[in-house]
């Protein structure tokens, strides 16, 4: 049986006792009805796994014992950052997993023109804190020992206006002419996917303008959430640790 695996927002060390926060301390004491002694893995995003024995209760939170560190090789050498135009619920709940499973390094949320979510206030502070929590959920079930970083929406030419060194900017359009085999090696990029109804030819010249090369995913054109999920997974087996 796999060893439940949690994420804590807390600092860790060798020979510690850690309460574990409300959610994950459910998880063990109600769903797995886990035992006293029993093994569990636990990582906050600096990069370790921690593995420790369940000890007990205090209340409702469960009490473990950390008995050692390690540093997994779980990180892919292809480094990600992707803007995605916002889709309707679950469509971007779906990116957000499978984007972190695929070993995506951070992850912006776009408003383009073709966005149909109207979110602001408290109602986008509490979507991204569910995004947050699915790029947490994601972390614990892929093996990732650091969270992917997830910021605050912005507006697209936010988004396209830093310039980082080294970095390939790749822009996805149907009606492009390059596919990725026709690029150099690839080790930073930044990508930008539109939501759904993809983006308007407007926003893809500025990209454009901003340095975006446009790429293509073969002939067919794929649902927002296939292609940034087809184009990680193609860039990984090119580029990354996929091959």
């Amino acid at each position: 049986m796999r060893t439940p695996r949690f994420y804590t927002n807390q600092a860790l060390h060798k020979d510690q006792l850690v309460l574990l926060e409300q959610t994950p301390s459910h998880h063990l004491i109600r769903v797995l009805r886990s035992k006293p002694g029993s093994t569990v893995l636990l990582f906050n995003g600096d990069g370790r796994e921690y593995q420790a024995v369940y000890e007990g209760n205090e209340g409702k939170l469960a009490r473990v014992h950390i008995a050692s560190t390690q540093e997994p090789r779980r990180e892919s050498r292809l480094r990600i950052h992707i803007g995605q135009g916002i889709s309707r619920g679950e469509r971007m709940d779906l990116v957000m997993q499978k984007s972190v499973e695929l070993g995506v390094q951070a992850i912006t949320p776009l408003w383009t023109t073709r966005s149909q979510v109207q979110l602001d206030g408290k109602r986008l502070a509490k979507r991204l804190s569910h995004w947050e929590g699915i790029v947490v959920s994601a972390c614990e079930q892929s093996g990732r020992s650091q969270l992917p970083s997830l910021a605050p929406a912005c507006s697209l030419p936010e988004w396209l206006s830093p310039r980082i060194e080294n970095e390939t900017r790749l822009v996805l359009d149907p009606d492009a002419e390059k596919v990725l085999t026709d690029l150099r090696p690839v080790r930073q990029a930044r990508v930008l996917i539109g939501p759904e109804g993809g983006l308007e030819a407007s926003e893809i010249e500025k990209a454009v303008e901003a340095g975006f090369s446009r790429v293509k995913l073969g002939p067919r054109i794929l649902r927002t959430e296939t292609a940034t999920l087809a184009i990680l997974a193609a860039m990984q087996t090119l580029w990354g640790d996929l091959s």
